[in-house]
């Protein structure tokens, strides 16, 4: 005798017929699971650290990287670039006022010294930017240049205190041995300025880019911002230069 098995068929029917919109979400879990996150690095699975973080921020620079910078070539060409850009400063002030290719000069030194390009055009003329570029970079230039030759400064004069004319370490820090006031001045003055100003150079130098492509190029991102920042720390360099003139 058969046995009629036509009771299974429906179970395995149904087993097969998929209910609406599983697929789909199937579907789009396996996708979001292989998709990442907009901002966030991609490159965790192979144990690297990610540049920017999920709100795509830089990282602050790690120990090495801190201990490094100030022996790289980039550093130098930007202490480089901020004591030439003092003098083109003041030569671009009456070259803006008769409408000169500012923009060109400018950007000329940007991709001469930094080795930057500037992404966009310079304007043939300066016109009333071009001005107003001369008037806000120049005392930024002249801070620029100031601070960084400064911090330069007390580098040498603290990592080379035994060579110093006032090298009595009587009355010194870390006195009254030489060994003692040396160890003070060379750690406290010197190695922490050697490894702060190229951070200083990098940031004036970042900021004087920022400034030139906004008022002498076509591109006008953040222009406001850039220049209240500009004016914001050449009159806070110039204050706290004041006491620093009556120590010398």
């Amino acid at each position: 005798m058969d046995t009629d098995t036509s009771t299974d068929r429906p179970t395995a029917d149904a087993s097969r017929t998929a209910t609406p919109g599983a697929s789909r979400t199937s579907t789009s879990r396996t996708s979001t699971s292989g998709t990442s996150t907009p901002g966030t690095s991609t490159s965790r699975a192979s144990g690297a650290s990610p540049v920017r973080t999920a709100a795509g921020s830089r990282r602050f620079p790690g120990p090495r990287a801190v201990l490094r910078e100030p022996f790289r070539a980039r550093t130098w060409r930007r202490v480089a670039y901020l004591l030439l850009a003092l003098p083109l400063a003041l030569l671009c002030v009456p070259l803006a006022l008769v409408g000169g290719p500012v923009g060109r000069i400018q950007f000329w030194l940007m991709r001469r010294v930094l080795g930057v390009e500037p992404g966009t055009v310079a304007r043939e003329s300066g016109g009333v930017l071009g001005v107003a570029h001369a008037l806000v970079a120049l005392p930024l230039a002249l801070v620029s240049a100031v601070v960084v030759l400064y911090f330069w400064f007390v580098v040498v004069i603290n990592l080379g205190y035994p060579l110093r004319p006032d090298n009595d370490p009587t009355g010194s820090w870390g006195g009254p041995t030489m060994a003692g006031a040396w160890a003070v001045h060379a750690v406290g003055g010197g190695v922490t300025f050697l490894l702060l100003t190229p951070w200083v150079a990098k940031g004036f130098s970042a900021l004087q880019v920022r400034l030139a492509t906004g008022l002498l190029g076509r591109s006008r991102a953040g222009l406001g911002r850039t220049v209240a920042l500009a004016l914001g720390v050449a009159a806070l360099c110039g204050l706290l230069s004041v006491p620093i003139i009556h120590q010398l």
